[in-house]
């Protein structure tokens, strides 16, 4: 899972904030917050270089994920116990890092499909730039994975390491792995609202973020697997063939990123300017 603002000026980089517009009406109060730059239509800069960041970090991620598995799991497969814990910790971290890096910083660091869509129901990122921002990552996904078999071998792609490609633990179906995918994204637009909504929360959210992953890993790692993120587990089911619950991973979080924006307006997170 992946909850990043967007880039500037549609949301200013952490501890920044962005120049006031010299005229026209004013920006939505949240998730922005009152000093963040235009609306989600605004010229973020040219789309191409933003994209390509996404695709690059989304596949570095996936790339360390593949690895922090195969020596989580690999060298010893009875130390079951521990991995969801230890790789929580590796991935939120990550996670936090990537986001802070400069292409994180050039492209908003969603790194994640149902992010983005997040950010646009928010109104904190533009429409139109939502299905490019997922091609990009869907693309790294399968890149950073693809990249780690070469790196890895065989090892890579043979059980229990399959490429990190997460399962379900078998008493859960598919509704309820659906449902458990829905509700953390839901949640954590809901933390996204919030936290876009100060100065203060946009600088804490690559550690909020981070932190937030880190539980879901060890939490929901060995129930539901955890993924939170389409990207997440799109590039790791291709290779390894295990597409049979794909779909679940895909529309779970999107569901949910749909469903958490709709709440942030109901309860009073998100409260547009009159325009």
């Amino acid at each position: 899972m992946t909850l990043t603002p967007a880039p500037e000026p549609v949301v200013p980089r952490p501890g920044s904030a962005a120049p006031p517009a010299a005229d026209g009406p004013p920006a939505p109060e949240c998730p922005q917050g009152p000093d963040s730059g235009p609306g989600p239509d605004a010229d973020a800069g040219p789309l191409l270089p933003r994209a390509v960041c996404e695709a690059a970090l989304t596949a570095l991620l996936l790339f360390l994920i593949v690895t922090a598995v195969r020596w989580l799991v690999g060298p010893d497969p009875g130390s079951a116990a521990a991995r969801p814990a230890v790789l929580g910790c590796v991935v939120g971290t990550l996670l936090a890092l990537l986001m802070l890096s400069p292409p994180g910083r050039c492209s908003g660091g969603h790194l994640n499909p149902a992010v983005t869509l997040a950010l646009w129901r928010l109104r904190a990122f533009p429409g139109r730039e939502v299905v490019p921002y997922a091609v990009a990552q869907l693309a790294g996904s399968v890149s950073g994975v693809w990249c780690a078999g070469l790196v890895w071998g065989p090892a890579a792609g043979r059980p229990p390491v399959r490429h990190a490609s997460v399962r379900a633990d078998p008493a859960w179906g598919d509704a309820a792995v659906l449902a458990a995918e829905a509700g953390v994204l839901a949640g954590s637009t809901l933390m996204l609202a919030v936290l876009l909504a100060s100065p203060g929360g946009r600088r804490v959210l690559p550690y909020a973020v981070g932190l937030t992953t880190a539980l879901v890993i060890g939490v929901l790692g060995p129930l539901s697997g955890g993924s939170a993120n389409p990207a997440r587990q799109f590039g790791p089911a291709l290779l390894a063939g295990d597409t049979g619950r794909l779909w679940v991973y895909v529309l779970g979080p999107a569901v949910g990123a749909v469903l958490g924006a709709w709440c942030a307006g109901r309860t009073g997170l998100c409260r547009p300017s009159s325009r």
